[in-house]
This record gives structure tokens, sequence and C-alpha cells, in this order.
């Protein structure tokens, strides 16, 4: 096993004016070490280790709502005259297209923590194609128990 060689980069030196003299170069001097490829951060000693909670990113639930937004853009560009135009279009059950469709009215928060993988624990895809009530914030009071 070899001993990390730190590499030292830059000489201390006075901050230097360029030569159209519109610019001030700086040399700071630094140190870099090779330590198995990896980054690290070291907390204090007396302060609690801390980490993201982990991602758990859902596609079908991703995949749901990128549909559900597809879909209403292309009725209100008026490409489908209906839903049912827009499910035939599709090859689709209808009723399937109208739950999925009011993805579109779910809360932004809720939206993107599912993007983001932090929808909240026992969040799947048939709860939130279950009827659920217009206003975000008991939206997001019912899904988050």
């Amino acid at each position: 096993m070899t001993r990390p060689v730190p590499i030292t980069i830059g000489a201390p030196g006075r901050p230097k004016l360029s030569r159209d003299g519109r610019t001030i170069v700086v040399s700071i001097p630094i140190s870099l070490r090779r330590q198995g490829g990896r980054k690290r951060v070291v907390t204090p000693a007396d302060s609690s280790p801390w980490s993201p909670a982990p991602t758990r990113i859902d596609n079908t639930m991703i995949k749901a709502l990128v549909r559900a937004h597809r879909w209403r853009g292309m009725l209100e560009s008026n490409l489908f005259a209906s839903v049912r135009d827009l499910a035939r279009a599709e090859k689709i059950n209808e009723s399937y297209l109208c739950r999925v469709l009011r993805l579109t009215l779910l809360s932004p928060t809720l939206t993107e923590a599912i993007i983001n993988g932090q929808q909240p624990i026992g969040l799947d895809l048939s709860s939130l194609l279950k009827s659920l009530p217009a206003e975000w914030d008991k939206q997001e009071a019912l899904l988050s128990r």
C-alpha cells in the first residue's frame, strides 16, 4: 500500500497586476491529497452526524404525473375535443384517464416531493388515484398520515 503523496499547487506571493492593468492575479498555495478517491465531509467531534433522508423514487408515480400533465396539455390545446376522444387515441380506458388526470390537481408540494423521491411513507399510485380533496392543505394532511 502506498502512502498518500501531497500535491502542492501554487507558490505564495504577492498579488500581481496583469499586463493590461485590468486584472489582479492572486496565487494561493493549496495542498491536495489522494485518499482512496472518495470525498468525505467530517463533522466536528461535538456534533452529531447528519445525512439527508434517503430518496425513494417511485417511477410509476412519476410516470403517472407526467402522463397526467401531458394529457391535460393535449386537452387544453384542443388537440382532442373530449376526454373520450383522448382515451380512444391513447387506447386506454376512459375512467383510468380521468383518474390520472386528477393528478394535475395535486398540490405543488406533493408533486415536488414525489419527483424528488421524498413522498410520505406509504404513499403509492393507488392511493393517489383515489378521490382527493381539491384543497392543497387537505391533500397534504390526508396523504402525509
